[in-house]
């Protein structure tokens, strides 16, 4: 009974969600649009690194390729073909990266994260200079913001519901044990390899589509706006500061962060990245488990043991 009513009100929330921008000016819509895609970023980073710990810092690396596949294909092919396309590519480069950096663990598994986005931009730039002989492209396609937020839109729903089924299927189950030992997981009979590329491609591809959906909004894109470090970094703060390892946490985290980010880089845009840092320290610190599991701790009777916690048992 409780999962229907939770799935009734989330879709009245969706319906409320749809038509909020026939009521809103551009600036709006604008707001609702980069809101939209960094719950979508921060639920699809959540869905691989939640349950298994590994921190990627990947994300800007399929968002660009996202991006870019529109930009190069969108006056060639149908946009629904060019989405597509975007997919594909980006879960070609996931399984290739999957399978040759998902046996890494801990720090190596984040610096390599960050360098494979750091490459994969001088390439893209390499590439526009020496061979087209430009840095950007420009991108024409008759769409409007509130076009963009409705699929995105469509995209988070998607996505939590995604979370939702995988948080209670086998793989979710599996990919917890694997988050709290590896070693115990693989003699359980869990096939550890195979669980964490799965996760790992299905997240990235949503990504990856994230990026192809947002790119007609800023009509030119070059490699410094599409792969700027800084879209990684937020996806990351805004999946821990709700709570990576719950359905809702991401999207808690990343509405208000993303409302208080704009604020602070339109008013203190040579002091954001300072802030930016001191905002991830403090949640390292002080709520490293997220928002929602403090407030469960809270409310908690001491001594018991939260759901999550005996699921994990259970499988490893």
């Amino acid at each position: 009974m409780s999962t229907t009513v939770a799935f009734i009100l989330a879709a009245a929330a969706l319906a409320g969600l749809a038509v909020a921008p026939l009521f809103l000016n551009a600036y709006g819509i604008g707001l609702l649009v980069g809101m939209t895609g960094y719950v979508v970023l921060a639920s699809a980073w959540a869905m691989f690194s939640g349950p298994t710990r590994y921190v990627s810092l990947a994300t800007v690396a399929f968002f660009g390729i996202g991006a870019y596949t529109v930009a190069v294909l969108s006056e060639t092919l149908p946009y629904p073909l060019v989405l597509l396309c975007a997919c594909a590519i980006g879960l070609t480069v996931a399984l290739i990266v999957g399978l040759s950096t998902l046996r890494l663990a801990g720090i190596y598994f984040v610096i390599f994260t960050f360098g494979l986005a750091e490459l994969i931009r001088q390439l893209v730039t390499w590439y526009e200079v020496n061979v087209t002989g430009t840095l950007g492209r420009y991108i024409f396609l008759p769409f409007e913001g509130i076009h963009i937020y409705w699929q995105l839109l469509a995209l988070a729903a998607v996505t939590l519901l995604l979370s939702w089924w995988i948080s209670r299927s086998r793989l979710g189950l599996a990919l917890r044990a694997v988050g709290d030992d590896e070693v115990v997981a693989a003699h359980a009979g869990i096939n550890v390899s195979r669980a964490k590329l799965m996760l790992f491609a299905l997240s990235a591809t949503i990504i990856t589509l994230v990026g192809a959906i947002q790119a007609p909004r800023w009509v030119y894109v070059e490699p410094a706006i599409v792969f700027n470090p800084t879209i990684s970094f937020l996806t990351l703060i805004m999946a821990l500061l709700g709570g990576a390892t719950r359905l809702w946490g991401p999207a808690l985290g990343a509405v208000p962060l993303f409302l208080l980010f704009e604020w602070l880089s339109a008013n203190f845009p040579n002091y954001f990245s300072i802030i930016l840092g001191i905002f991830f320290i403090c949640i390292v610190f002080f709520l490293p488990q997220g928002v929602l599991a403090k407030i469960e701790g809270l409310r908690r009777p001491a001594g018991k043991v939260p759901p999550e916690d005996k699921e994990r048992s259970g499988a490893a």
